[in-house]
This record gives structure tokens, sequence and C-alpha cells, in this order.
């Protein structure tokens, strides 16, 4: 067990240096899937990826959801063997008949799944083509497939080299964090202030869902583009997901910040565009966060905003929320967040409930933690990351849909 858990965690370390999860829609891994879709005749295919609690989909056709937990992924099975998954019928198969995809939702009846390979043989996830009912899957099919998944591993060694995003123009989130991280290395050395920005436009989906992607991405780019008007010619803007933006504000405050973020807002506020016969409004929400003593990293100060902007969105959206510590007591060295991608899980209920989750960021004192919801979590619980024998009693001091933060108890 011990050693599959470090296995695992080496897998996960690979994998973030790929900086791919929780990153926007992209054409060329969307070019792909159609592709699968078209080649085999199936109504659902995917790229997907494997962290510690869920698959996420950076591309698919036929599926509604971004992400699901492990518990439904059939692309988990393909991971953990590192070889390619073919279930012509997955009634009779005994590796997955009791796959939540095969005996309610989706209802899946063929899956054929090849593990993204890098060079080194660790499985990121997998090329991925699924159909409601049984059917064969040939040899020379199976070599097809692979090929095209050797497709989506090179898209993925290709985009660590972009940038910028290719349709907004602001930087991408590799980048971001690379041009943030050298930013707060000197904020930090020479003492001056550094605040970061965290934007969403609200109701996003709702404008792709009614008006098509092609309004929606008119509406990104006028969104970046209006806050660029705004901003310093220093200040950096990094594209984080679908419509989440980040920017960083060198030698500002979070007290000077907070303007900052409501001149936006209301720059945002006032876009106007035209769909056909619509006119098209928007607004966005904003978490703000300046550094302080306990941020040892940008993925910290990025939490930390992130936090705040979920706080804006509870309070209402169109907003902008400056992120305040829970916790009263003066920042030390221990609080130093350092940047981690590993498998967890809590439990709670004396032991009797469990949930998979994926620990982003880790100190001494507490850690950042993903799960595909919290709404089921609750704020005191004992996390467990199997690989570094680590178990400690956590107390949550902030919460998003997707991630909490907690102290160690």
């Amino acid at each position: 067990m011990q050693f599959e858990a470090e296995q695992e965690d080496e897998r996960l370390c690979v994998l973030d240096c790929y900086d791919i999860l929780d990153t926007p829609q992209e054409e060329a891994f969307d070019r792909i899937t159609r592709l699968v879709r078209r080649v085999f005749d199936v109504p659902i295919a995917a790229v997907t990826l494997i962290d510690g609690h869920r698959q996420w989909f950076k591309s698919r056709q036929g599926l509604n959801q971004s992400e699901t937990d492990l518990a439904h992924s059939l692309c988990n099975l393909a991971v953990k063997q590192a070889q390619p998954l073919i279930v012509e019928n997955t009634l009779v198969d005994p590796r997955v008949q009791t796959n939540p995809c095969v005996t309610g939702g989706l209802e899946l009846r063929f899956y054929a799944g090849i593990p993204l390979l890098t060079p080194e043989g660790q499985a990121l996830g997998t090329l991925c083509a699924a159909d409601t009912k049984p059917r064969s899957f040939a040899a020379h099919e199976v070599e097809i497939l692979t090929d095209l998944s050797r497709l989506v591993l090179s898209e993925l060694e290709l985009r660590t080299l972009a940038t910028t995003d290719s349709l907004t123009g602001a930087m991408s989130r590799r980048t971001f964090r690379e041009e943030a991280g050298r930013a707060l290395a000197l904020a930090q050395r020479h003492r001056h202030d550094l605040s970061l920005l965290m934007l969403d436009l609200d109701h996003f989906k709702l404008v792709n869902d009614t008006h098509g992607h092609g309004t929606g991405d008119r509406l990104l780019s006028e969104a970046v583009a209006a806050c660029r008007r705004e901003l310093r010619g220093s200040d950096i803007v990094g594209r984080l997901g679908g419509e989440e933006f980040a920017i960083l504000l060198p030698h500002t405050a979070a007290s000077a910040a907070l303007p900052v973020a409501e001149k936006l807002r209301s720059s945002i506020a006032r876009l106007r565009l035209t769909a056909e016969t619509a006119t098209i409004s928007a607004t966005a929400s904003f978490g703000v966060c300046g550094i302080d003593p306990s941020i040892g990293d940008v993925d910290t100060l990025l939490q930390r905003a992130d936090a705040a902007l979920y706080a804006a969105k509870e309070d209402g959206r169109n907003r902008c929320t400056v992120w305040r510590s829970p916790v009263a007591a003066a920042p030390t060295t221990s609080d130093v967040r350092r940047r981690v991608l590993k498998g967890g899980r809590i439990a709670f209920n004396a032991g009797r409930s469990t949930i998979d989750c994926t620990v982003r960021s880790l100190s001494q004192t507490g850690a950042g933690i993903d799960f595909v919801s919290t709404a089921n979590v609750p704020d005191k619980f004992k996390l467990h990351i199997l690989a570094d024998d680590f178990h400690r009693a956590c107390q949550v001091i902030s919460r998003s849909d997707r991630r909490l933060e907690v102290a160690f108890a």
C-alpha cells in the first residue's frame, strides 16, 4: 500500500509539472476529441486528467460535466494500469460493471481509454472513447486511438512553451505564475507591497448557453481589454481558467488594490456587446489579496484571492472582497506554504465517512485542499496523505466551492 502511495505521489508530481489542471478549453485538444468521435463513430470522447480526487476533462465531446470524482472514473483504471483499457461490454466486465457511469447516469456500455504516457512512463490521464451500447474494438482501432493519444501528449508538451492565451492576449497560467513568482520574490526581498486580484465573470455559462461560445469568447476578450485600459503597464494579467483571470499589482497594498478592483468592476459592467438581436452586458466578481509574511509562494496568494472571490460571489456577485485571515495570531515562518500536488483523503464521523481530495499547498501549520465539492465537508476532520504517512486533525479557516484552507489542530 505504501509503495503504491509513493508511486501515485510521483505521478502527481509529474502531472503538476505540466500545469494543465483547470486551464481553459483549447482548440488543439478539442480537435483531437472531435476526431476520435468521428473516426470511431462514438457519442463520447474526452481528454481526461487524473489528480488526487477527480477526473478533469481538458477536452470533452458528449459530456456536460467538466469533472467528476474518481468513483465515477473508468479512466482512473487505465491510469492505474498504465495500459490501454478496452471494455467492449461494461455489463459483463467485473472491472467496471458496478461503476456509477455504468449502473446509472451515462449508462456507458463501451469504453476505450489509452493512457497519456510521458517519456518517463507516467500516466497523466487518458484519451478515451465511449458509447452507450456495446461494441467491438479491433486491434487496429486500438493502434489508431494510441496514435491520437500521442498527439495529445505532444500538445501538452507544446503548451508548456506557450506564453500567452491566444483568445484574450493575457499571459498563460504557467507564464503568469512564473512572472508572479519573480515579482513576489522581489517584493519580499525589498519589502515593498504587492497585491493580487482574482476576477470571474458572473453567470458566464449562461452567456455561452444562450448566445453561443463565439459570443462568450468575444465577451472574455472585451472584458480583458476593458481591464487593460484601466491598468498600469507594470501590472500583469493572466488567464487562469475559463472565465477566471488574475491581475498582479506590483508596489500596491491591499488597501490600494481594492479601489483598482472597483474601477475594473465598473469598467466591465459598462460593456455592451451586440449578438444577433440581443445586447449583452456583464458583471464580474473580484477577490483581492495583499502579501504578508505568511505567504511563501504565488499559489498561496492565488488561493487567498480565490477565497475572497468566492466570498464576493456568495455575497451577491458584482462586488469586490478583500481576503481577511480568520486566524488572529501573528504569522511565523512555519506558516509559509509550499506548493504541492498530493493525493489525500479526509475522514470524519469517527472515521466512518471519507472523501478523496488533492492537497495543493502545505506548511507546518496548515494546508490548501481541493475537492470536487466542499458542500458536504465539515469544518473539522482528519487529513491523511498516505504517501507521506501524514495524519493531522484540521479546522477549516476559509472555504470556497471547491477549495478549503485549513489549520492543523
